[in-house]
C-alpha cells in the first residue's frame, strides 16, 4: 500500500428484502453527487472494525451487532488512492438516519448500477450480487445422472453454477453436449441461479447462459473480455489475477487453497497466502480446493467472497 493511500471502512447494510442502504456524496466532495456505501476514514490507531462501528453510529445513528468481511478494494484515482475495507452488516439496532444530511435510500441489490457509484465501489456491487457458494459441475454417468445432481444442488440453495465440460469428456460425448447445455440452462433459469459456461472455444454454446468462465491456460491467451454479463476466471498466481483484471473479470476462483485428492501433486496455498493474494485483487475471489461449507467462515475471514467446489456440492 502506498504511504498516501487513504484507508476507509465501508458498510454494505443488507435488509431482509435483499436491499442495501446507500447514501449520496455531497456535490463538493471527491466523486461528488454519486451514490456510495456508508462509512468513513480510519482514525490513527483505529482498526477497520472499530472504524466501521464508529462511523455507522456517527453517520447513521445505528449500533451494529452482526457483521463480517465482504471484500477489500484497492483503487487508484488520478488524484488519490484508497483502500476500502468492506463489511457486510446483517444486524443492527436503531433506525438508520442521515445524521450528516446526505440523501439516503434502500436499493435492491439486483438494481444497483455501476455508473451511479465511484469506480472504487464497483467491485462491492459484484460482491453483493454474487452468492457465497460457487458450484462447479463434475463427472456424471448419464443425462439423467447430470439432471439429478444439478437439481439436488439447486434445491439445496446453490445460486452460482459453472458448467464445466472437460475436453476428454467432450471428445467421447459430442452428441450429448447440446442436451447437457440446455438442461443446465433450463434448471438454472427455473431456480434463478447464475449459469457460467466453461467449454473449449471449438464448442458452440447452444443455450441461454449468464457468463463465461476461463481456466488459467485460456486466460493467458485471451485478448479481450467475452461478450457476456459475467466473466469469471481460474487463478493460481498473482500474475493470473493481474491478467484477469486487465481483461475486466468480474470474479475469480483462486486455488488450490487446501490439499485435494484430485490434484495430489499440487502444493496448496494455505489460508494465509490465499488472504495475502486476495488483498491484491480488484474483484471478488472464491477459495477453491479442499473446501466446502465448513470453510465458508474462514474464507470470509481471509477476504474471500466464499467457497467454490466440485465434490462438496456436486
Amino acid at each position: 500500500m502506498r504511504d498516501d493511500t487513504i484507508s476507509v471502512s465501508v458498510a454494505a447494510i443488507v435488509n431482509a428484502n435483499n436491499e442495501v442502504l446507500v447514501t449520496r456524496r455531497h456535490a463538493n466532495a471527491h466523486q461528488g453527487a454519486l451514490w456510495e456505501f456508508p462509512g468513513g476514514k480510519l482514525e490513527p490507531g483505529e482498526s477497520a472494525e472499530q472504524a466501521l462501528l464508529r462511523e455507522l453510529h456517527e453517520e447513521l445513528n445505528i449500533s451494529v451487532t452482526d457483521f463480517r468481511p465482504l471484500i477489500n478494494v484497492k483503487y487508484h484515482y488520478p488524484d488519490i488512492s484508497v483502500q476500502l475495507h468492506v463489511f457486510k452488516v446483517d444486524q443492527y439496532t436503531g433506525e438508520p438516519s442521515a445524521m450528516e444530511g446526505q440523501p439516503m435510500k434502500w436499493q435492491a441489490v439486483g438494481a444497483l448500477k455501476e455508473e451511479e457509484f465511484p469506480a472504487a465501489d464497483r467491485p462491492i456491487i459484484n460482491a453483493l450480487k454474487l452468492p457465497d457458494r460457487y458450484m462447479i459441475t463434475g463427472v456424471f454417468d448419464s443425462l439423467g445422472d447430470f439432471e439429478a445432481r444439478l437439481q439436488r444442488a439447486l434445491e439445496k440453495g446453490i445460486q452460482l453454477v459453472q458448467l464445466r465440460l472437460k475436453p476428454d469428456w467432450l471428445n467421447k460425448n459430442l452428441t450429448l453436449v447440446g442436451d447437457i447445455m440446455q438442461l443446465a440452462s433450463d434448471l438454472c433459469q427455473r431456480h434463478r441461479a447464475i449459469l457460467m459456461i466453461n467449454v473449449p472455444d471449438k464448442i458452440t454454446i447452444s443455450c441461454n447462459y449468464d457468463g463465461v468462465h476461463a481456466d488459467s491456460r485460456k486466460l493467458q491467451t485471451m485478448q479481450q473480455r467475452p461478450e457476456c454479463e459475467w466473466f469469471s476466471v481460474s487463478c493460481h498466481t498473482v500474475q493470473d489475477m493481474q491478467t484477469a483484471a486487465l481483461l475486466g473479470a468480474d470474479f475469480a476462483v483462486l486455488s488450490p487453497v487446501l490439499a485435494t485428492a484430485s490434484h495430489p501433486g499440487a502444493k496448496p496455498l494455505g489460508w494465509r497466502q490465499f488472504g495475502s493474494m486476495v488483498e491484491q485483487a480488484t474483484f471478488p475471489i472464491y477459495s477453491l480446493g479442499g473446501v466446502g461449507d465448513n470453510q465458508l467462515a474462514t474464507a470470509w475471514k481471509y477476504g474471500g467472497q466464499g467457497v467454490a467446489a466440485i465434490s462438496a456440492y456436486w
